[in-house]
């Protein structure tokens, strides 16, 4: 049994999908309860912050998907790791951040998610760690103003990232789940190529045959914006990837390709399955 949490997000509820589809028997787990589940995958309502709220998940349960589900900085995850072991849990897999590599000072990135990869790590359970790039779907944050006004708001709008479509994600972590062959191992996960904002806008205005405009917010803007959702700190190394990546955020890997014997989904590929959003 494989339990997944943060089974609601976007790549969660593709990998609950995944694994159902190849017949094993999977337990989602999230804060509410999901509109829709796969035939035969059990809920449980747990909070990651609580470890002891996981343990009827992991209940018999053989390998653990680990997501930090918004919640990182409260985490627990030594005994997070100890309640799950206690359930029968022997293969934990990790969905970690590229910015444990190139942003070791963020207290975000290098902190946080740092210490979450050391604790995973540390502990004596088969592990595998993935670092995605950016994430495609975070662009949904464009749909309202894409559907309303046609219009796409963003900051650096030339500063081309390899973002990565949660699908791909949410298979190798299927693979690594299920598959032996990738205890100890850290995947770096990205797009198979750069993709600026302007270039994601201009993607979205070829699927949807209409004009979307792109305006460029200046890095004053987008701060104010970003920090409505997120703490300061976090805001402002979002906005030093996006304005200044490094050559290591801005490196293409083969590790999609590698793993899943395909490449990498494109951007295309996410906005054409995702148009209805924009729509």
């Amino acid at each position: 049994m494989i339990v997944v949490t943060g089974a609601t997000g976007n790549v969660g509820r593709v990998l609950v999908e995944a694994l159902a589809r190849a017949g094993e028997r999977v337990v989602a787990v999230s804060r509410s309860v999901p509109e829709r589940l796969p035939d035969g995958v059990r809920h449980a309502a747990a909070d990651l912050t609580d470890p002891e709220s996981l343990r009827p998940a992991v209940e018999g349960a053989s390998a653990l998907f680990l997501h930090d589900a918004g919640a990182a900085h409260a985490l627990r995850v030594p005994e997070l790791l100890d309640v799950a072991k206690a359930g029968g849990v022997r293969r934990v897999v990790l969905l970690s951040s590229v910015g444990v590599l190139t942003r070791p000072d963020s207290p975000s990135h290098g902190g946080v998610m740092g210490e979450i990869e050391r604790a995973v790590r540390e502990s004596d359970l088969d592990w595998t760690v993935l670092r995605p790039s950016g994430f495609a779907s975070n662009t949904f944050a464009w749909a309202e103003s894409v559907r309303g006004m046609r219009t796409v708001h963003a900051p650096f709008g030339g500063v081309g990232l390899p973002m990565v479509d949660p699908a791909d994600i949410a298979e190798v972590a299927a693979l690594a789940l299920r598959a032996d062959g990738h205890r100890g191992r850290a995947y770096q996960l990205t797009g198979p190529a750069l993709c600026s904002p302007r270039e994601a806008a201009a993607v979205l205005a070829e699927l949807l045959g209409e004009n979307v405009e792109f305006v460029e917010l200046t890095a004053e803007q987008a701060r104010a914006q970003l920090v409505t959702m997120m703490p300061e700190p976090v805001a402002e190394t979002t906005l030093a990837v996006l304005g200044a990546p490094t050559a290591e955020e801005q490196r293409i890997t083969t590790d999609i390709e590698r793993l899943l014997g395909r490449p990498a989904r494109s951007y295309a590929d996410w906005a054409e399955r995702n148009l209805p959003a924009f729509r």
